[in-house]
């Protein structure tokens, strides 16, 4: 069929290559690839030395397979591939390690690695080939599925892409490019078409339906994949007319996928919403009203758009059974999300395609996100799963369904909403008391409040599962502020204080904006922040002065403010802005204000809630929660992993939060005059999630999102405020579980008043006393279990840290001390090597942190530590200033001659830690030599220091610390003259390029990559053959967390005169984190250093294990008598002349013993395969140039 001129511009397609493939002998390849076999066949010897040998093990594990990337035959970058193949349920799926190498670069190491190593080329050439061969293949039939609930990944001959938005065209079409990448694992001859809309008028879904099927229209026996993005940026989230735009858009979707339908066989069509969560603000003026709100509504936006298309795309028209044509929804958007932490868009590209594949294999149900930028979980098709899913074939399993939020009304009902008012004195004083401490519930005419969605009760009144709803702000179910109905079916403060006074005037009733009339004195905004409260209190005073309804002089006023969980919310994006102080101090302006303003007063500052515990709704995919939705909401509490130091730092600044309200109020400086005070009340400041008899999470106390709480939260939330209320303080009740019932607290006769500071004799503690001045950096030791062992060990993963006898130490100016102790420039030249955190002794650990202090509690009479300053006492102190990972052998072997020759070490029997600590210079100068201070070079000097002591040092530990992670230097800030001045100079690469220039993204990739490096040197198998030696990573430094002071600000004090090296106190912290470190096991060790310099921070040995761990003691068992087999490089030879018996590696020399005979069945067996493959060779490119034949002929017809 002839497509008109416009019809044949909609569609692009790749060119077939016009020059055909260089022509060999048969004979030429047949003997090449016979003697290729034959050393294949010679290296592997007696371990797993490739993916095509490991793939046949119990646990299969490719072995750094690597793909030609850049479509160039292999020539251009490549990628380095490792897998691991986990099979659960049946269902295979394989975590890999994704690093781009040039071709000369070595293998990856076993295990996983952060995607930070994808990196983009450039977008005109970008092809992105990045997946390998990484999924097994699944045998099947050797003909096409006549069904599409039969379909297999292989069978797809041609991925296509509808809806690609306009305004971010390339986004999309990468992702579509990397789905096909996938799908090429099982078809490498599969092609892939973008509909473009590159007409003057943008093409609507229909018209480019019907574009595709008509240069479609002669293809019926071939399997198609169309990906049909629905783009929702363009519509108008907060508009009024938001549910007629999401209904019209599910309209152009539904008549496009009818012409698809109609039009097209041999089809799996999967939908997928598309967002880039960019606003188009020109189209959309409400939004920039909306202020703090707008990440609300669009997020609903999303969902509810979501939920229409899965309304009808559930529908029985699209899933006949044994039909040729099916549609798929997407069970999650395509997000690309704001304030990404990832390096570069290519990360979240990614990320989006890896999810929309793993949703076309997983069933439709219980749908898992992909959220870890750092590892890429590539689910293959199995045996027993062997399809692209469908609602047809998709199995069903109750265990894994969602956890249905239909029935909303039926789970509130479980619980009375009202409640019962058990006090029987409800009168008020007998005259209008003149003190705030002598108030009675009666005594009170006016409630008021400020906050954020949680006082506004977004979505509080949702009684079915409508995430639009969520958008509602139920004023009058709001728990501190609302009044709707009466308090026999309507639980809030403002309904229990009607029981006393039922003229009480301020409170919200219904369904309303904060300027709507019904609001009344409920000011709290969705979104709002600290920043915002000084507002909120300015418009609510106006509007108490200005109402008829309210003597402001005269009345008594209940005010009550809740805020801080969207800065804590937003905290990781400027953690200035958002610190514990900077959010208190907003918090006090607008208390401030109440104070000097309004008279008759009392103001209930609730406590912030510990909000990490709702993390837990969300890491249960059957519950049905948008997870993804929350992270657009709340980012800084969903993204961090478990176990992270993102994670620690959500919990500190929570904390810290909640102490520095503590802190404001028992200040006392709102206790000045009697008719005016504030109240803490901290019944949020432990929150346990509420849960079902059946463990799992209660959401009936939530709204739809799960995020937000239900009016069967608000509830309980105002029961307890009410009780906290009438509490003394120093006595009130500071955890809250929902699923306990709480009962109504009365005044009493001896207590009538709600409680305040005076009332309740309490004494403020007054401002923290000002800490003395610190003299030393010590710390206190408070291990009990400090013996040796009770013979002299001789397994290196068997020592207790008093069998060690000997210290010494390799690195550059952070090891030598360098300016540790300065004062000034002047000092900052002098290296003072005793106070060196890895090989210091000056004085002792009370007044000096330095690992041998540490070491010393154990062994008083450790040998090697460096002391004082200049080089008169650096004992095994080898670091040398300004070394870079070149020098590291240089030192080495001075190491090992300097100890040999010291006569009060005994170099064969006595247990030696030496710490390797390198590397900030070789990427501070990168920029300035590239090819020398290669991650490949690093490698390469480091695996020769190693190698080094593995042969001629017995009885050694050696720690090797991961270069820092440099990127947090750069915030490190100061009036002094050295930061100014000198920083830039020390560390000119790192320090000098733009914030988000090219230069800087490579720098910090580099650093990445040295990271990766020195892991797989140390753990890929080389030093395992010795059982007096361990080499083991010490990762505090991988992820680099800048010490804060108490303004939230990079503190300084840890680092020297020139903002670069680290000050003793630096060092000391250093000591005790690498000390940290060696205690804890292989895999769960802590990757980060918090800085807190507190001096009871030191680690103890347990009884359970004494030991310093090693990478085999770290396992459950503890036989270390033999070494595993590896996969890596041979071991380097072992030294001679030594008394202790070792497991010698696999070296060279014993490939000399390969039998005569066993040479000639190999050479034999060789040719067999040579031949082979050369067969199968020829038959792939036959049938390649009949691939391009006919994509030649098919684009030559469009």
């Amino acid at each position: 069929m002839q497509l008109t001129a416009e019809q044949q511009q909609t569609v692009s397609s790749r060119s077939a290559p016009s020059t055909p493939p260089r022509r060999f002998s048969s004979t030429d390849i047949c003997l090449f690839v016979s003697l290729l076999s034959l050393l294949l066949l010679l290296s592997s010897s007696s371990s797993c030395r490739s993916w095509f040998c490991c793939s046949f093990s119990a646990v299969p594990v490719c072995a750094a397979s690597q793909v030609s990337t850049s479509g160039d035959g292999g020539a251009g970058r490549r990628e380095a591939a490792r897998c691991r193949q986990r099979t659960e349920d049946g269902h295979t799926t394989r975590t890999c390690l994704i690093k781009s190498t040039t071709p000369t670069q070595r293998n990856s190491p076993r295990g996983t690695v952060n995607t930070e190593t994808l990196r983009d080329k450039e977008r005109s050439e970008e092809t992105e080939s990045y997946m390998g061969i990484l999924c097994p293949t699944v045998p099947g039939p050797s003909s096409l599925s006549s069904s599409v609930d039969a379909l297999r990944p292989g069978d797809i001959s041609a991925v296509y892409t509808l809806g690609i938005p306009p305004s971010h065209r390339d986004e999309a079409s990468r992702v579509a490019s990397r789905l096909t990448e996938l799908f090429s694992m099982f078809n490498p001859d599969i092609i892939t078409r973008h509909v473009h809309q590159i007409s003057v008028k943008p093409r609507s879904l229909p018209e480019e339906a019907e574009a595709l099927s008509l240069s479609l229209a002669h293809q019926v026996s071939n399997w198609k994949f169309v990906l049909l993005f629905v783009p929702a940026d363009s519509m108008c989230a907060c508009s009024p007319h938001v549910a007629a735009d999401v209904e019209a858009v599910v309209q152009d979707v539904e008549a496009a996928l009818q012409i698809l339908q109609n039009r097209l066989h041999h089809t799996l069509v999967h939908v997928a919403v598309w967002s880039t969560y960019q606003q188009q603000e020109n189209s959309c003026e409400c939004m920039r009203d909306e202020g703090k709100s707008r990440r609300l509504h669009k997020a609903t936006l999303l969902k509810t758009l979501q939920d229409s298309l899965s309304h009808v795309l559930d529908s029985p028209t699209w899933h006949s059974k044994g039909a040729d044509f099916t549609v798929m929804l997407q069970p999650v958007p395509a997000l690309l999300y704001p304030n990404s932490d990832y390096d570069n868009t290519a990360h979240q590209l990614n990320q989006v395609a890896i999810q929309l594949w793993t949703n076309m294999l997983q069933p439709v149900t219980g749908q898992t996100e992909v959220t870890d930028s750092s590892v890429i979980n590539i689910p293959c098709p199995t045996q027993e799963r062997p399809f692209l899913r469908t609602q047809i074939n998709s199995p069903t399993d109750g265990e894994k369904t969602f956890y249905s939020k239909a029935s909303l009304t039926d789970r509130v009902s479980e619980m009375d909403l009202g409640t019962e008012i058990p006090c029987k004195d409800r009168s008020p004083s007998p005259t209008t008391p003149n003190s705030v401490h002598e108030l009675r519930p009666g005594d009170i005419k006016v409630v008021a409040a400020v906050g954020d969605s949680l006082t506004a009760a977004n979505g509080v009144g949702a009684k079915v599962n409508n995430l639009l709803l969520v958008l509602n702000e139920y004023r009058g179910l709001s728990w501190s502020i609302g009044g709707d109905e009466n308090i026999t079916t309507v639980t809030t403060l403002p309904n229990i204080l009607k029981e006393f006074n039922p003229s009480l005037t301020g409170f919200s009733q219904g369904i309303s904006k904060e300027d709507d009339p019904k609001a009344f004195l409920n000011q709290a905004v969705p979104g709002a922040q600290s920043s915002d409260m000084v507002q909120q209190v300015h418009i609510l005073i106006d509007k108490m002065k200005s109402d008829s309804r309210i003597d402001f002089q005269n009345d008594w006023k209940i005010i009550t403010m809740f805020i801080g969980g969207n800065d804590i919310c937003d905290f990781c994006s400027d953690s200035v802005f958002f610190s514990p102080r900077n959010v208190v101090m907003r918090i006090r302006q607008a208390l401030d204000i109440l104070h000097s303003e309004v008279p008759r007063a009392i103001v209930n500052l609730v406590e912030l809630l510990n909000i990490v515990s709702l993390r837990d709704l969300h890491k249960d995919s059957s519950l049905g929660c948008p997870s993804w939705l929350i992270r657009l909401i709340c980012p800084c509490i969903l993204k961090p992993k478990d176990g992270s130091s993102e994670l620690q730092k959500v919990i500190d600044f929570n904390r810290a939060y909640q102490h520095a309200m503590r802190e404001l109020v028992d200040s006392g400086k709102y206790d000045t005059h009697n008719n005016f005070t504030v109240v803490l009340q901290p019944f949020f400041r432990e929150v346990f999630l509420p849960v079902l008899e059946n463990g799992r999470p209660d959401l009936s106390f939530f709204t739809p999102d799960c995020f937000h709480l239900s009016q069967k939260a608000h509830t309980i939330m105002a029961r307890a405020l009410w009780n906290n209320m009438l509490e003394p303080l120093g006595n009130k009740t500071f955890t809250q579980d929902f699923t306990a019932g709480i009962d109504l607290k009365c005044p009493t006769e001896t207590n009538p008043f709600f409680r305040t500071a005076v009332n309740s004799n309490y004494t403020f503690p007054g401002p923290a006393p000002t800490p003395a001045p610190v003299t030393n950096w010590g710390s206190d030791f408070s291990c009990s279990n400090t013996a040796p062992s009770n013979s002299v060990p001789t397994s290196a993963h068997r020592i207790r840290p008093a069998d060690i006898k000997v210290v010494a130490a390799l690195g550059d100016s952070i090891t030598a001390g360098f300016g540790a102790k300065a004062k000034n420039l002047i000092q900052l030249l002098t290296e003072y090597r005793g106070v060196s955190w890895s090989i210091g002794g000056d004085e002792t650990l009370e007044t000096v942190t330095t690992l041998p202090n540490i070491l010393k509690k154990f062994n008083p009479k450790i040998k090697g530590v460096s002391k004082g300053s200049g080089k008169t006492q650096t004992g095994f102190n080898m670091a040398v200033s300004g070394e870079k990972i070149s020098g590291i052998p240089k030192q080495v072997r001075l190491l090992i001659d300097t100890i040999k020759n010291d006569s009060s070490v005994d170099f064969q029997n006595d247990w030696k830690l030496v710490t390797l600590f390198i590397g900030g210079n070789d990427l501070c100068q990168y920029c300035n030599d590239r090819a020398s201070l290669s991650p490949q070079n690093y490698s390469h000097h480091l695996m020769t220091s190693l190698d080094m002591l593995y042969k001629e040092v017995p009885r050694i530990i050696v720690n090797v610390l991961e270069i820092l992670e440099i990127e947090g230097l750069r915030r490190i800030k100061s009036d002094r003259l050295g930061c100014n001045f000198i920083q830039k100079y020390v560390c000119p690469c790192f320090l000098l390029p733009g914030e988000d220039s090219p230069e800087l993204a490579e720098l910090k990739r580099i650093n990445r990559e040295l990271q990766i490096e020195t892991q797989k040197v140390v753990y890929g198998g080389r030093y395992d053959g010795r059982e007096d030696f361990a080499v083991v990573v010490q990762p505090f430094f991988q992820n680099s967390v800048v010490p804060l002071n108490a303004d939230g600000k990079p503190d300084d004090t840890y680092f020297s005169e020139d903002c670069f090296h680290f000050s003793e106190r630096g060092h000391a912290d250093m000591a005790t984190a690498l000390w940290n470190n060696m205690l804890e096991p292989v895999g769960e060790k802590q990757t980060y250093n918090n800085f807190t310099n507190i001096r009871n921070n030191i680690k103890c040995p347990t009884e359970e294990h004494p030991y310093i761990f090693t990478r085999f003691n770290s396992l459950p068992s503890l036989a270390t008598t033999a070494a595993p087999e590896t996969d890596s490089t041979p071991s380097p030879p072992i030294m001679t002349n030594t008394a202790h018996t070792t497991a010698e590696p696999l070296t060279s020399d014993h490939l000399d013993n390969i039998p005569i005979w066993l040479a000639a069945v190999l050479a034999a067996t060789g040719f067999v395969i040579g031949c082979g493959a050369s067969w199968l060779l020829f038959f792939c490119l036959i049938n390649r140039k009949k691939t391009m034949t006919t994509a030649k002929e098919m684009s030559t017809v469009l």
